[in-house]
């Protein structure tokens, strides 16, 4: 059979003709991109939420240009337009390049430029690849640079993405968690350190410690947004603003505001926001502390639910799909496993954030498509997994009353209430006598003459364990 091929138009760039999908918006040197940087394609394509971030970019600064009457506002109207469609991803489709190209995002500024001229063109009667009126470098890239122009959209898919995606699941399963601290308040469960029994906390205690890391991530996430809120827009190539005006830095700031519904700022020096990224590494550190937290609670939740007859199984995890094709009957803590897998991906994206981010050179950056699609792929990953976390395990969560007073009695540790009776040393002859030879604390109190049976059930209370004794005469 004959190999079928598609249909091509010509376009041209600074390196001459070259053949693209007719059906395509892109052109000349998107194309060339495609054909020098075939890297795991399709799968490590530039992530929509950064495309999405392009369509506002250049739809803002069509806007802005048009009001300072640097821009025939005919051709503005339809830079406008084209950019709209491309905030609202529905021409993804024509954005193929992978992240592993120029270290400025040139080629996905020139993708950008390229779909929105073709696009607007079109709008205006004219065909593709005409580059009239609506020329890709001279109109749609007016007042900004591949520089300036992907440090801009890295902040703003940024803070899109964290605040509608991140902060909502996170304030959802931080709530989700202070109901559980409050279900489970009642319920007094043997501590453990070093993996080794301690001393007796309540279950709602413990959760009520996930709580707080989770408020704690919540903060941390709020405070690194303020930093992703200024834009670098305006600076250029070095930050010093060559080919743009006095006011498009704050108009444009002010525009994209009034687009996206969020806050944002002009950047306060636009050297930095062009030469370095620490922003973006600083809101990465963020979710890293996140993951290591949630890492944290699906590993002791998982560990406490281990069983279900030959582990701690002080708790109950839903049983959501059969976790064996070999072991009938057999039930995973797969969200927990889950999560913990989704941690060390973003812990992961943290270090070649960290990289990236020390490795700028002088007044740029080269490092950005790799900052901006790691650090999206950590916000995906950690609301996706948060969502699912919070809806498939935590909502369902139950405790094997019976097995923690079962596990609170047999523990040896209680003996530590008695220090200040009987004393330190005394108390661990008590705890390592009944050890040795089986028996209870109470019976090995009693067998060293330590305490009477009636004192001991008077002093070894596990309910009066879990919070400070009052001073004498406190109220």
């Amino acid at each position: 059979m004959a190999q079928q091929h598609e249909q091509t138009r010509t376009e041209t760039d600074a390196f001459g003709p070259i053949e693209v999908p007719a059906d395509k918006y892109w052109g000349a040197q998107t194309q060339r991109s495609l054909q020098n940087f075939r890297i795991n394609q399709p799968h490590d394509r530039m992530p929509p939420s950064l495309i999405r971030a392009w369509g506002i970019l250049k739809g803002a600064a069509a806007h802005v240009n048009v009001e300072h009457k640097v821009l025939d506002p005919r051709l503005g109207e339809a830079i406008q337009k084209a950019a709209a469609e491309v905030a609202s991803l529905d021409l993804i489709d024509h954005f193929p390049l992978v992240v592993w190209q120029t270290g400025s995002g040139t080629q996905t500024n020139m993708n950008s430029n390229e779909v929105i001229s073709n696009r607007a063109n079109e709008i205006l009667g004219s065909q593709l690849g005409t580059k009239s009126p609506v020329h890709p470098n001279d109109h749609v890239n007016l007042s900004g640079s591949s520089n300036d122009g992907m440090a801009t959209a890295m902040h703003i898919s940024a803070v899109l993405d964290v605040e509608d995606l991140v902060l909502p699941a996170l304030k959802s399963l931080r709530s989700a968690m202070e109901k559980k601290t409050k279900q489970f308040d009642h319920i007094i469960k043997i501590g453990r350190t070093h993996l080794q029994d301690a001393v007796p906390l309540s279950l709602g205690q413990e959760f009520s410690g996930f709580a707080k890391q989770l408020e704690y991530g919540q903060g941390r996430v709020e405070q690194a947004l303020e930093g992703l809120r200024s834009l670098a827009m305006g600076g250029t190539a070095t930050g010093s603003g060559l080919n743009t005006y006095e006011g498009f830095h704050a108009a444009f700031a002010k525009r994209v505001s009034e687009v996206t519904g969020k806050h944002f700022v002009a950047a306060e020096n636009l050297f930095e926001a062009i030469s370095a990224n620490d922003a973006i590494v600083h809101a990465s550190g963020a979710l890293n502390t996140l993951a290591c937290s949630l890492f944290k609670i699906a590993q002791d939740i998982r560990f406490e639910g281990c069983g279900p007859r030959c582990g701690l199984g002080e708790l109950v995890l839903p049983e959501n799909e059969p976790g064996s094709s070999f072991m009938p009957g057999k039930v995973n803590p797969t969200q927990c496993e889950s999560m913990t897998m989704i941690c060390a991906k973003v812990i992961g994206n943290h270090t070649a954030i960290t990289i990236g981010g020390l490795s700028g050179q002088f007044q740029l950056n080269a490092f950005k498509p790799l900052l901006i699609s790691d650090f999206l792929h950590s916000v995906r990953l950690l609301s996706d997994g948060m969502r699912s976390f919070e809806v498939n395990l935590l909502e369902g969560l139950q405790a094997d009353e019976k097995r923690i007073k079962y596990l609170l009695d047999q523990s040896l540790m209680l003996v530590t209430c008695l220090s200040g009776t009987i004393g330190y040393d005394v108390a661990s002859k008590v705890a390592k006598n009944a050890h040795k030879k089986g028996t209870t604390l109470r019976e090995s109190a009693i067998e060293l003459n330590a305490l009477s049976g009636e004192k001991f059930d008077e002093l070894v209370r596990p309910e009066l364990m879990i919070a400070p004794s009052k001073l004498p005469g406190a109220a």
